[in-house]
């Protein structure tokens, strides 16, 4: 279908470059006909090439720390000047732990770094919403996605507290996607994606093996971040307007699976090549 976003207006918080997965699903909606604002921090934006994305898009660029509601209240606020008036939709694609960065193991986490991994990768998606909700600033029928990882549910061997953060942020799009849908009819979903090579997640320890695992594993194989585009446009669209509260798997069928016979056939290599470090 063509024009799907014709006259929705959002704001799409995270992009950094290319490679990123709300890069893509930027260029996707300016493709179906949304206009938006671009928002990112300070620091990302020195690093990224938010620039390029904006000029393609035609786009402002509005920065802000998530963690901050003062931030995020300039963001929307400014958003609705620009774009004249309330937002039909909105992307967080947030995410960040120390922790994971400083591959500090679970059981030895740095509970400063922890606190910051929460509030960056989930707490801000509460302030987002509650900005939002407090100025009216989004449309009946309006469309809320933030991005996840099945290791909301399920342990992923290095994944570490970026799991527990996931799993706060699908319950915050629960809890608040009840109250948003009865008191403004605004829908709040999270899209759990295939591990996807994004710039950040190319410096994850394991990141190659995981992605030809759940490649294996997978009946349809890994979505990636043009896959993803496709997919959330169509919940930033009227096609979804009785969707909210879920977490959708956006994984090939990853999520279904116990093993797959692809798998199962490596791991049975692994066997026969005296594998003796596999745990």
């Amino acid at each position: 279908m063509e024009n799907l976003l014709k006259g929705k207006k959002g704001i799409i918080f995270g992009a950094l470059d290319e490679k990123s997965m709300a890069w893509k699903i930027a260029e996707k909606a300016h493709e179906q006909g949304a206009i938006f604002t671009l928002s990112n921090t300070p620091v990302a934006l020195r690093f990224g090439q938010l620039d390029e994305l904006a000029k393609k898009t035609g786009s402002e660029i509005i920065p802000a720390d998530a963690t901050k509601v003062s931030d995020i209240q300039n963001v929307f606020e400014k958003s609705m000047d620009i774009l004249g008036g309330k937002v039909d939709f909105v992307l967080h694609s947030i995410g960040m732990s120390l922790n994971v960065r400083k591959k500090i193991p679970y059981p030895e986490l740095n509970y400063d770094y922890y606190v910051k991994t929460l509030d960056i990768s989930a707490i801000s998606f509460h302030k987002v919403l509650q900005v939002a909700f407090k100025l009216d600033a989004i449309n009946e029928w309006g469309s809320v996605v933030a991005l996840s990882y099945i290791a909301a549910q399920r342990t992923l061997f290095r994944y570490n507290d970026m799991a527990d953060a996931k799993a706060l942020l699908e319950s915050i799009a629960r809890s608040f996607g009840y109250i948003y849908g009865r008191e403004r009819k605004v829908r709040v979903n999270t899209i759990s994606q295939s591990p996807t090579m994004t710039t950040a997640g190319s410096g994850v320890a394991g990141i190659d093996a995981l992605m030809d695992f759940t490649e294996r594993m997978s009946p349809l194989g890994n979505a990636d971040a043009k896959d993803l585009a496709d997919f959330t446009v169509t919940l930033f669209s009227d096609l979804t307007r009785k969707i909210t509260m879920q977490n959708l798997f956006h994984d090939g069928g990853f999520a279904s699976m116990g093993m797959s016979k692809r798998a199962m056939l490596q791991y049975k290599q692994s066997f026969e090549n005296n594998c003796e470090d596999c745990e």
